[in-house]
């Protein structure tokens, strides 16, 4: 079941995202947030990334907390590379860092402290539903149509296996000094079958937003292969 709103918060503030995942669900939003919502024995990065891809909306709830921790500015900056709309819930009367700063500079905040929390709740959920705009309605058929099944067209052959997983690591550990964690499930997805270690190299370099970091990344991994 698709979301529609991925919570990225600190685990300090988890209080607040519960009280705003139940007002939002309660409205009939679907919300994707951690810990509920990852398997056990799920990979926690892949986890954040198959959460992110099936929603529209990242909503930071914005604290110190959140403001100081890596995890959560790697989720809005993923979350700003994938399009999603980014709604900042701010909880403390803090700046933002430098590195979340580039991110939510023009974003409208919402700001929840010093002030009742059912009211911001209630202002929050205004502004989700407007983001999201009218739900599309699911059409009903009257009746089950008879489709007849084609006969699939030859398609091209290419490699049945993507870069091999011991090729695979020492690229995510190179990418993972810029990115964290969630390095090697980019590297995962970007290894498809018929793809060379470049066309890999080249994939996942575009999810450093840094022309420097960039660079110094490509030249670590040609630094690899000499």
């Amino acid at each position: 079941m698709p979301y529609d709103v991925f919570l990225s918060h600190s685990h300090v503030d988890k209080s607040y995202a519960d009280a705003i995942c139940h007002c939002l669900e309660r409205a009939g939003v679907r919300c994707w947030v951690a810990p509920r919502d990852i398997r056990p024995s799920e990979d926690w990065a892949e986890a954040i990334i198959n959460g992110m891809d099936q929603c529209r909306i990242l909503l930071l709830i914005f604290s110190s907390s959140s403001n100081n921790s890596p995890q959560v500015r790697r989720e809005v900056e993923r979350a700003v590379n994938k399009g999603l709309t980014i709604l900042p819930f701010r909880i403390e009367a803090v700046p933002p860092s430098k590195s979340l700063e580039y991110f939510i500079s023009t974003q409208h905040w919402l700001d929840a402290f010093g002030r009742d929390l059912d009211t911001s709740l209630a202002e929050l959920l205004h502004s989700v539903t407007a983001a999201l705009g009218p739900r599309e309605e699911t059409a009903v058929p009257t009746q089950p149509a008879f489709v007849p099944v084609a006969a699939p067209a030859p398609t091209a052959v290419v490699s049945a296996s993507g870069l091999p997983l011991a090729e695979q690591e020492p690229l995510a550990l190179e990418l993972a000094r810029v990115l964290g964690p969630i390095a090697r499930q980019l590297v995962k997805r970007a290894a498809l079958p018929g793809r060379s270690r470049q066309d890999v190299i080249a994939t996942v370099a575009l999810e450093i937003d840094d022309d420097a970091e960039r660079k110094q990344f490509l030249s670590r991994c040609s630094a690899q292969a000499s």
